[in-house]
Parts: C-alpha cells; sequence; structure tokens
C-alpha cells in the first residue's frame, strides 16, 4: 500500500488516521533516511492522541514516552545505537512488554533485539514530498 504525501501537514494527516486505526498493543517499525517524515508522522499521531506539547525526535534520549488517557505509548530513535545490545541496557523488553504503542525509528539498529513488528511504514523524500509505503499491515487494520 502506498500513498504521496506533498506536505508535512499531510504527513501529520496520516499519523493521525494511525491512531484511530491502530490498537493499544502495537509495534510500528517506521524506515527511511534522515529528514523524511518519520518523526513528523509520530507528531501527527500523538497529537490525535491529545498530546498538546512539542514532539521532538528523541535521537539523544533514545526514547520519549507519552502517557495519554491512560494509554502508554513510546517513540524510540535508535539512530545512535552503535550495538544493538546496548537496547537491552536501557531495558527494552520492559518497554515491549507493557501494553502500549511503541515507535521505532531506524529498527535496523535493534535487530535481534526488538519484536517482530505489527506494521512496517517506510517513508522517502520524491521532488513533490514524500512517498510512504506499508509493507505490512496489522489484521483487521483499514487505512
Amino acid at each position: 500500500m502506498q500513498f504521496l504525501l506533498n506536505t508535512a501537514e499531510e504527513t501529520e494527516a496520516f499519523g493521525a488516521q494511525l491512531f484511530n486505526a491502530l490498537p493499544e498493543k502495537c509495534v510500528v517499525f517506521l524506515k527511511g533516511d534522515l529528514g523524511a517524515g518519520k518523526t513528523t508522522l509520530v507528531r501527527g499521531f500523538m497529537r490525535a492522541a491529545g498530546h498538546k506539547g512539542t514532539v521532538k525526535s528523541p535521537t539523544y534520549n533514545i526514547v520519549e514516552e507519552y502517557l495519554l488517557n491512560k494509554r502508554l505509548y513510546f517513540h524510540f530513535d535508535l539512530y545512535r545505537i552503535v550495538d544493538p545490545e546496548e537496547l537491552e541496557w536501557i531495558g527494552i523488553n520492559d518497554y515491549l512488554q507493557e501494553k502500549s504503542l511503541c515507535f521505532f525509528e531506524w529498527p535496523e539498529k535493534g535487530k535481534g533485539y526488538l519484536a517482530d513488528p505489527d506494521m512496517i511504514i517506510s517513508l522517502t523524500t520524491t521532488d513533490n514530498g514524500r512517498k510512504l509505503a506499508i509493507d505490512k499491515i496489522p489484521e483487521g487494520i483499514n487505512i
């Protein structure tokens, strides 16, 4: 399934659609180069979930945690991970055991330590915006 998103606002709107479609417990891999729109998509999701503050890339913190309306959301950015074993040091298994929705940017950096994704979204920049491709989608989800 592919979509052409012409603006950052369209990317955020797609993230908002995901909020209405995804289950409470879900692992989403976000793939794409720097600047492809991964965090923009998460921003749209988090705003639809009710977050009023800034949604920034957790590049330096590795994870941003959000608790909204008694639901947990985690946004991981594994760009700075050198060895996947580092995920064990941050307690990745504890995060994945929670009834939560987890977004992982740069999931390939955590190979062998991450749960299998329920959804894989790839973003690439184009001359006119971004191309979004969904490579894996949870059963029963309509987008």
